[in-house]
């Protein structure tokens, strides 16, 4: 596993992460399989571990801190999020502080987090939605600083909404925070154009997020696709989307270098780029920790392919199904 620099920080982290949305409770989650599979990616050399509280109301935490007792030799990296507290995602403008973020809520979480993790001390905590607005408030510097010297995080950031990377470039250039977590993959570059930049420039991280767009940039999803009841992918999905995506995605196919797969193209495309210091695919099974993981020693694409992919940029905006 190659490593990159998380930032200012000066840690370690590979770079390819561990995204845990999927084992808080999607529809065909296990336990057992779940824990197996973080186990082999730390044999494979991950060591940066995304979570959140609102995976599961804890319950991807617990199995983090589950696999974080099982190795207190080792550096493993815990980033986790603050729910907002008005359980909405996307974050909208007319959300204010209190509504998602009040600082007393702020620290109540970060406790949460602590005692599912195991942990006396976050690696990362984040917002789990953003708005730059909030900045306005003077309570929401105190807080960060707050946090940072109480002790219980070593670091702070942001995970943006959906398709608004713009919206965390206030909160770059403020110096408040360590690192961002945006959408980031072939069909979605447009943190490129400002928030990398930004990033660049304040040494803030850069965790890229949904490297595969939700599933369509494996190269599996059909219109038929469907997932069982209570699943969030029919509520992201919905026509529309299912329509757009299985056609921008079977786009690409051609493009799949020989003996490759969509989903590796998909990872080394973002590996590419500098900027980002860890990428985070959702995976919930060893057949996709072992794929995923080693993408990161497949080196860069050929530049004419990079070049190639750079043209399948799909420019879109927040909508109501967006989520």
């Amino acid at each position: 596993m190659n490593t990159r620099v998380f930032g200012r920080s000066g840690w370690q982290v590979g770079e390819i992460g561990y995204g845990m949305w999927g084992m808080g409770g999607w529809t065909g989650s296990d336990d057992a399989e779940s824990l197996g599979s973080l186990e082999r990616a730390i044999e494979l050399g991950c060591n940066f571990f995304d979570t959140a509280w609102a995976y599961g109301d804890g319950h991807s935490e617990r199995l983090l801190g589950r696999v974080l007792k099982a190795h207190p030799g080792r550096k493993l990296y815990a980033a986790t999020k603050v729910p907002p507290k008005n359980r909405r995602w996307p974050s909208r403008r007319e959300f204010s502080l209190d509504d998602s973020y009040p600082p007393e809520y702020v620290f109540e979480y970060v406790d949460k987090s602590l005692a599912n993790l195991g942990l006396e001390t976050l690696d990362l905590i984040q917002y789990h939605t953003w708005e730059d607005g909030w900045l306005d408030d003077p309570r929401t510097a105190a807080t960060l600083e707050k946090l940072r010297a109480s002790g219980k995080v070593r670091a702070v950031g942001i995970s943006m909404n959906r398709w608004e990377p713009a919206n965390g470039v206030r909160a770059v250039e403020s110096g408040l925070i360590d690192a961002v977590q945006v959408i980031y993959n072939i069909f979605d570059q447009n943190p490129e154009d400002q928030l990398f930049p930004a990033c660049r420039a304040h040494q803030v991280a850069v965790i890229a997020r949904v490297p595969f767009d939700e599933g369509s940039l494996t190269g599996t999803l059909t219109l038929e696709s469907r997932w069982p009841e209570g699943d969030w992918r029919n509520t992201y999905f919905v026509p529309e989307n299912l329509r757009l995506s299985v056609a921008h995605a079977d786009a690409l196919k051609p493009l799949v270098p020989e003996g490759s797969s969509m989903a590796e193209m998909a990872l080394r495309f973002i590996l590419a780029n500098p900027d980002v210091t860890t990428i985070i695919p959702g995976m919930r099974k060893v057949r996709n920790v072992e794929a995923n993981l080693a993408a990161s020693g497949k080196g860069r694409l050929p530049a004419p392919l990079q070049a190639e992919l750079r043209k399948h940029r799909w420019e879109r905006t927040p909508t109501r199904w967006s989520q």
